[in-house]
């Protein structure tokens, strides 16, 4: 009996962690003058100073490689009405970048229209389990004040204050 709980454990996990809120990004960097992105939601604020975040890549991620490379990398939030750049950001699809509007701001493509836009630095990595954390030191960020993309219990949305 306790092999096919732990055996359900992952199962599990996905469904109690799809009840937690997060904010959707698109990670990207340069590398060899091609632009690459991922979407992600494991990232968040690490410290005010010096200013940081944390960013968390599938060991396999061909962009965790590009990151690494390039030493740096771009977060970009994504706006409530950008859940398609998610979506394709979020496959293994050939040009992600193709028709997407960006240019480069601290040597990552910065999205069109984001919410908001941090440029890091690669400060270190961690390993975490099946994924690899990196810890950016931020030269840059910007906040457009647009509502965020958010992901819950498995679909898009956008944040709405209690009232």
């Amino acid at each position: 009996m306790k092999a096919l709980a732990a055996e359900r454990l992952p199962a599990r996990f996905l469904d109690t962690m799809a009840g937690a809120c997060s904010s959707v990004s698109v990670v990207t960097t340069v590398a060899a003058g091609v632009p690459h992105g991922t979407t992600v939601s494991a990232f968040c604020s690490l410290s005010v100073n010096p200013p940081m975040i944390l960013v968390s890549l599938d060991n396999t991620s061909r962009l965790l490689r590009h990151v690494r490379d390039s030493g740096r990398f771009g977060l970009n939030l994504l706006a409530s009405d950008q859940s398609d750049l998610a979506r394709r950001f979020a496959t293994k699809a050939g040009d992600k970048f193709a028709g997407v509007g960006h240019d480069l701001a601290g040597g990552a493509p910065r999205l069109s229209a984001a919410a908001g836009w941090v440029s890091c630095e690669l400060h270190a990595e961690l390993p975490g389990g099946d994924h690899t954390i990196l810890l950016g030191t931020v030269s840059d960020a910007v906040s457009t004040g647009r509502a965020p993309l958010t992901y819950y219990s498995r679909s898009f949305g956008t944040h709405t204050p209690v009232g």
